[in-house]
């Protein structure tokens, strides 16, 4: 395999900053010291002709001992670094000027902590390229373990052909957070220009595998045998409003675009007890906002020619992330929800394959064992190979009480029997299995206050009756400041309910959701 970065650490000279010592050694000398720079140079052509260099590397940068480049900065506010950089430079033109074919000469210094004082790192190579002045960026590449957290690992320029991205910057053009595949392997990234999908091949050949996942916008390194492990590589085209992989089909940017902030309301606080039902509920509830009047769906003529006993069930499709904002007032400062190995909502903990959090600034973070970040939505998420997670935008008329729908692929259900209404809301039994969220362990208080249930955050005591059918569950609302939202089979409004009673029921067809507080319920008949 070719030799793309060549890395190699000078012997100790006494000044860092002396060109002329980092060049060339004087007189014979040459022959008892370890080479130097030009050196170097000479022994590894970019191209050659037999054992005739025909073309020399042009693009080289330094690391110096980090303390002296912070006494350059401190004392002559970078002047010497800036002085070696073009002395060296020019040493390399007067030297190797025929071999140049129209290359600039750029040289660059960087400090590092892991060397010695004395000690200098010179790399070039094929795939080391410092960019021109004002040059702009033409993909940047980001790296996850688990596809939330995302950590910058390099940007690519226009003339910039060759990447290699490996497990340090030393035998690669660029370190990747979390590289599992050991010091000789690494990624080569071929950019060919404007008009050519950027090329990525493994090297050595077969050292992992290498596929693009064209349904989350990202490449899925992967180690050999059962229990490889496995590396999430996205790259994004720079300067784009919707970033644009470097593949044919559209990707998301890398970097977060936050929703358009939406119409705040003031939120209620803690509600008081007394002996009435209605004074008796402690939900923190916004004010209602909409005035979309729910109409009951018509029922759905089902196929009677052979009815056994009907097997309906509740699912929770999703959970609804609040806006934290209208519950500022009751010290509400986080909620965060984790997800286990089944990817089932569990307490936040070390446990959770990933966990969501939303803040009294309304912004959303994923949580992992890589660390945090700000998230936008819609975003999706495989934290586990063979599972995803989805994180979507709600329309504008729950976008005052919701930040995101948290899609879970395998929600816990229950049985739903026919012919019985039952009761679904913070204080009551019915579908209690669904009410995952019931525990203090998700909110966060803030002043040390005690953390309450975080189902009090817009459910109700009594928030709706339900009754099974074979047309769809009857919903009945109960109280009056409990917001409850119908969404069809694609989780898209269908209106908000108001107009709801026992004697008139709204109906949910078979396979639609049901929103009340946290909770997206689906009838599944």
């Amino acid at each position: 395999m070719p030799v793309y970065v060549q890395h190699e650490v000078l012997g100790k000279v006494q000044d860092v900053f002396n060109a002329d010592a980092l060049w060339q050694a004087p007189g014979l000398a040459l022959f008892s010291r370890r080479p130097l720079l030009r050196d170097l140079l000479e022994r590894s052509p970019r191209e050659q002709r037999g054992r005739a260099a025909t073309r020399c590397f042009s693009h080289v940068t330094l690391v110096l001992p980090q303390d002296e480049v912070d006494d350059d900065r401190h004392l002559t506010r970078g002047a010497r670094v800036r002085d070696l950089a073009q002395s060296l430079a020019a040493l390399h033109q007067k030297d190797f000027g025929d071999l140049l074919g129209g290359d600039e000469v750029r040289y660059h210094v960087l400090g590092s902590d892991d060397l010695d004082p004395g000690e200098v790192q010179v790399k070039f190579g094929h795939a080391v390229y410092l960019p021109a002045p004002g040059e702009q960026v033409q993909y940047t590449v980001t790296a996850s373990r688990d596809s939330a957290i995302w950590q910058q690992v390099c940007a690519i320029y226009p003339n910039q052909r060759l990447t290699l991205v490996g497990l340090d910057a030393a035998n690669a053009t660029f370190a990747a957070p979390g590289w599992p595949f050991g010091l000789d392997a690494g990624l080569l990234l071929v950019n060919d220009g404007p008009g050519a999908p950027l090329e990525l091949q493994v090297r050595p050949k077969d050292s992992f595998e290498c596929r693009f996942d064209a349904a989350n916008g990202y490449y899925v390194l992967r180690g050999k045998g059962a229990s490889a492990q496995r590396l999430l590589l996205k790259i994004s085209r720079a300067g784009a409003g919707a970033a644009a992989r470097a593949q044919p089909a559209p990707a998301a940017s890398a970097a977060p675009v936050m929703p358009s902030a939406q119409p705040q309301r003031s939120p209620a606080v803690w509600k008081s007890r007394s002996a009435t039902p209605p004074a008796a509920d402690l939900t923190a509830m916004p004010l209602a906002a909409s005035s979309l009047v729910a109409r009951p769906a018509p029922p759905t003529e089902l196929d009677a020619t052979y009815a056994p006993v009907a097997r309906h069930r509740i699912t929770l499709a999703a959970l609804a992330m609040p806006r934290l904002s209208r519950y500022r007032e009751t010290g509400a400062q986080a909620l965060e929800v984790g997800l286990n190995a089944q990817l089932l909502p569990s307490a936040p903990g070390k446990d959770s394959v990933i966990r969501f959090a939303v803040d009294d600034a309304d912004e959303l973070h994923a949580i992992t064992p890589a660390g945090r970040q700000r998230i936008a939505v819609p975003s999706q998420f495989a934290p586990l190979d063979n599972a995803s997670i989805r994180l979507l935008a709600v329309q504008q008329q729950l976008a005052e009480r919701y930040s995101a729908l948290l899609l879970l692929p395998d929600g816990p259900s229950q049985p739903a029997a026919s012919g019985t209404r039952l009761t679904f809301g913070r204080g009551m039994p019915s579908l209690g299995a669904l009410r995952v969220l019931d525990t203090p362990q998700f909110v966060r208080q803030g002043d040390g206050a005690p953390a309450a249930s975080a189902d009090r955050l817009g459910l109700s005591r009594n928030a709706f009756s339900w009754e099974a059918s074979s047309d769809g569950l009857r919903i009945a609302r109960l109280s009056p400041t409990q917001a409850l939202y119908h969404l069809d089979e694609q989780l898209a409004l269908v209106a908000q309910i108001e107009a709801a009673t026992q004697e008139q029921p709204y109906v949910i067809p078979p396979g639609h959701h049901l929103v009340a507080g946290h909770y997206v319920l689906r009838f599944d008949a």
